[in-house]
């Protein structure tokens, strides 16, 4: 057995950095001055103030503010649902079943389209009408009905007030210092994810690489939100950042097409790739500026009637490097400007947050179904402790259902929660019972909550444990005004806690959610369906709304452990977007010739025809790959400076759309 964890320097409170205690000791002080004064104001359950403490123990001020904000409304709506569904079903427990399942289902369907604020509000307004409606059901007066919501959100306001408050007085690292840091980081690994992939030949982990990178870059998009609720400077700016988000996900767009064209130019010239890496390393300098570049590009830059491919190629090079060095202007200003400075960048759309509304749907059913079930169980043998089990069902089946595994992540709440009976058994009825005051129980707590926080921070394996250990600890240890020391009661409770959440998780066994492999085929269905709105006259989104969809869309299976679902949502995703922007330059590219103006339009017909919802017509396919194989055979023929153009956008069109030949019809 090892005992290394007990040796002085590896102890939680010795090698704790400060940035660890800071955070430990803001969110334990929150936590007690939470239940401090929840018991000055008489409220009769004051650990949910605690409870609400801990989870808004956001370890930055942006991320807290608006955690907040979404608990207070997700509250204040739940005791509103609660009021009106208890005080006006209380008499009839079978249609007072049928409403809060009904407002559980749909707080579940709201949660699973969205991914912020709101879906955190919602998921707080079914399980706050759970707490207060299902506690209320054994009551005789309707005026209790209001006390007992009226506790639950003092309460809730309390705890958030409290973390506020510690969170001025010890504050965090600045969210913006961390999204700008973030920013400049992403933008150095763009760089480096270009160098790996305008490599020669193929390399094993470009998918993967590229996964992460757009992971990373949307990641990114929660830290611009969490600097807007931080700063007023940020939001002024929020604009561009956006904006720059928008342009880094473009770079990935045309790294994936350089690689592409270098993947169907098996004989491109040497010289193609010594410019390369000089301009990579050039635009690594952090004075570059784009006469150097000018200078690299043109010694590889064919004349107008040369190489369609090296000159369709080098245009796409140069353009990356107009990008990067934009980017790179705009990270300069927004780090550079004060408070009062406002900056106006090109339009870009707030980044894709597509629903799947299947998912949605199911996720509402299975939280329908289980919390029927469980009324008619409790209403069947009248048990004294189904408010309890039923609060737990409640809260698992809304707070998991959109997370990406939700059946691990209940799993892991069993297991917290059995070991917090244990835990709670022994602080309650092995020191709590002996305490008299409320000074002396939080001479123990505090340490308590100390040490938990540091192992939360420092064992990031257990994290997630640790994190459900200090949430629902307050509502194990069952802190009550006045207190309550009924061993059956608690034992019964706790009993009650652990079997609503084994009722959720068989009701995520049963009514399991899709498999990775058919949100890879709806996801993909969703990318055919927007496509073919590109190839419109006037299309629904624009490009930048497209090809943010397109990533938000990839993202959402970049932890599926279902190798071929992600390897072909991705292929997908990077087929469509590089045609959707080939498709954008090719509107906007307006020849002379009239001929030339036919062969465009036939190009974007073609497109039309080889696609559809339900997949590829490789007959389709194989015939427009030989049709524009042709029509680049005769552009060769034509020594015009537009025909060579022409002839290199189709090329790239053709390397595109040639990856498909794999794909299997849904």
């Amino acid at each position: 057995m090892n005992f290394q964890w007990l040796a002085w320097q590896n102890l939680p409170w010795i090698k704790a950095s400060w940035g660890e205690w800071r955070y430990a000791l803001r969110n334990g002080i929150a936590m007690c001055l939470a239940l401090t004064i929840a018991y000055a104001l008489q409220l009769d359950e004051p650990y949910w103030a605690m409870t609400s403490a801990a989870v808004v123990s956001f370890p930055t001020v942006g991320g807290a503010i608006s955690k907040s904000l979404g608990r207070i409304v997700g509250s204040l709506l739940g005791a509103s649902a609660a009021l009106l569904i208890a005080g006006h079903t209380l008499n009839e427990p079978w249609l007072f079943a049928f409403f809060m399942a009904g407002w559980l289902a749909f707080c579940t369907w709201i949660a699973n389209h969205y991914q912020n604020n709101v879906a955190y509000a919602f998921s707080l307004a079914g399980y706050t009408a759970a707490i207060i409606a299902f506690s209320s059901v054994n009551i005789t007066d309707v005026t209790q009905l209001w006390d007992i919501a009226q506790a639950r959100v003092c309460e809730v306001i309390s705890g958030i007030l409290c973390a506020g408050l510690m969170m001025m007085i010890l504050p965090s690292t600045s969210d913006g210092n961390a999204l700008m840091s973030s920013l400049r980081q992403m933008h150095a690994r763009l760089l480096d994810h270009a160098v790996l992939l305008l490599q020669q030949g193929s390399i094993d982990n470009v998918r993967t690489a590229h996964e992460n990178v757009i992971s990373q870059i949307l990641t990114m998009n929660l830290l611009r939100i969490q600097a807007f609720w931080s700063h007023y400077r940020f939001r002024r700016q929020n604009n561009v950042l956006n904006y720059v988000l928008h342009q880094q996900l473009r770079l990935t767009s045309v790294l994936s097409s350089l690689r592409r064209m270098l993947l169907n130019w098996p004989d491109a010239p040497p010289e193609l790739y010594d410019a390369m890496a000089k301009l990579l390393h050039e635009l690594a300098q952090p004075h570059c500026d784009k006469y150097r570049l000018a200078l690299i590009l043109r010694g590889i830059t064919p004349s107008a009637t040369g190489d369609y491919r090296q000159r369709a190629f080098v245009q796409r090079l140069r353009y990356f490097c107009w990008v990067y060095l934009n980017v790179n202007r705009w990270i300069r200003l927004i780090e550079r400007a004060d408070a009062d400075t406002r900056f106006q960048p090109p339009y870009a759309p707030s980044l894709a947050r597509e629903s799947d509304s299947a998912e949605a749907g199911w996720s509402a059913l299975r939280t329908f179904s289980v919390i029927m079930l469980g009324c008619a169980f409790w209403i069947t043998t009248q048990w004294d402790s189904g408010a309890a089990a039923l609060t737990l069902t409640a809260i698992a089946c809304v707070l998991y259902s959109s997370a990406p595994s939700p059946s691990g992540s209940v799993s892991l709440l069993l297991k917290t929660l059995l070991w917090l009976s244990l835990f709670s058994f022994v602080l309650q009825f092995g020191l709590m019972v002996q305490i008299s005051a409320l000074w002396q129980f939080l001479l123990v707590l505090f340490p308590l909550l100390l040490t938990l926080q540091l192992f939360k921070l420092q064992q990031k394996k257990r994290a997630g444990m640790w994190g459900q250990f200090i949430v629902f600890m307050g509502s194990f240890i069952a802190v009550t005004n006045p207190p309550d020391w009924d061993y059956q009661s608690f034992l019964n409770d706790n009993i009650a806690k652990v079997c609503g959440v084994l009722l959720a998780w068989l009701a995520f066994q049963v009514l399991r959610p899709s498999s990775d492999a058919r949100r890879s085929r709806r996801h993909i269905r969703a990318l055919r369906h927007a496509f073919l709105d590109q190839l419109r006259h006037h299309p629904r989104l624009s490009e930048s709304h497209f090809e943010s969809q397109i990533y938000h869309h990839i993202s959402q299976l970049s932890n599926s452990r279902d190798e071929q679902a992600r390897v072909w949502l991705l292929r997908w995703g990077v087929v469509l977007l590089n045609c959707s922007h080939i498709v954008w330059q090719l509107r906007e590219w307006q020849p002379t010739s009239a001929t030339l103006g036919q062969m465009r339009d036939s190009s974007l017909q073609d497109l039309q025809r080889i696609m559809s919802l339900r997949g590829v017509h490789h007959t389709a396919l194989q015939a427009t790959l030989d049709e524009l194989e042709t029509m680049i055979e005769q552009l060769q023929q034509q020594a015009e400076s537009e025909a060579n153009t022409l002839a290199g956008i189709l090329w790239r069109l053709r390397c595109s759309l040639a990856q498909l030949a794999q794909a299997v019809p849904d």
